[in-house]
């Protein structure tokens, strides 16, 4: 194999997705139908078939018209595909002029110049260009598929006596009461019913410290 193999290969791919992409923009088929239509519409008048020694003209006293048909189908035909805003004008008149190649043109081009230019007009017809797909918005970087939305909570602390901002605060803060407990610390109140250490003066009944 040649080194330019791949070259050409990958120069192919590229143009049949360029045209695959052109194609999709414009009522491709229906303007090959309706150009198709055009040619046996044409031909037909002005062909001869051989049968045997014996040649039969089929040419009739309508091949101007049948004629000047199948020229005007091929022009509707180019144009779907360089003017697809036209695609309903070119589509209705595709459908006449196969309804009137049916007596002036052996019928239709012997019914199927008729059926491609009413298919292909019908098909102009219906077409309707696409919308783009609407890509969907990435996730945010670090969130988590769990988490509140946002502006569910407000930043930072919030005050605890606030219940509109906070809807989980049960009130203020309650202050913290003097512990009575004994053996704290240096300078912290004993408890008030350890009795040991009064002494007369005070007016309670008790006893002295030992020592």
């Amino acid at each position: 194999m040649s080194a330019e193999t791949p070259a050409a290969s990958g120069q192919f791919t590229r143009r049949r997705e360029q045209f695959r992409a052109w194609r999709g923009t414009r009522p491709f088929w229906a303007g090959l139908f309706v150009l198709l239509a055009g040619f046996p519409i044409a031909y037909f008048p002005y062909a001869h078939l051989q049968v045997g020694h014996l040649t039969l003209a089929m040419a009739t006293t309508a091949g101007a018209g049948s004629l000047i048909i199948g020229v005007l189908l091929g022009v509707l035909g180019i144009s779907l595909w360089f003017q697809k805003h036209v695609q309903v004008f070119a589509g209705v008149a595709a459908i006449l002029l196969g309804l009137v190649s049916i007596p002036v043109s052996n019928l239709g081009g012997f019914l199927v110049g008729f059926l491609f230019a009413l298919v292909g007009g019908a098909m102009a017809i219906a077409w309707a260009p696409g919308e783009p797909p609407v890509p969907a918005p990435a996730p945010e970087a670090g969130t988590n598929a769990g988490a509140a939305p946002g502006g569910a909570f407000p930043e930072g602390p919030a005050p605890a006596d606030d219940l509109g901002t906070n809807p989980y605060s049960t009130g203020p803060a309650q202050p913290e009461r003097p512990s009575f407990s004994k053996g704290e610390g240096p300078g912290e109140p004993h408890d008030l019913h350890d009795l040991s250490g009064t002494s007369p003066a005070n007016g309670a009944n008790g006893r002295h410290s030992a020592g």
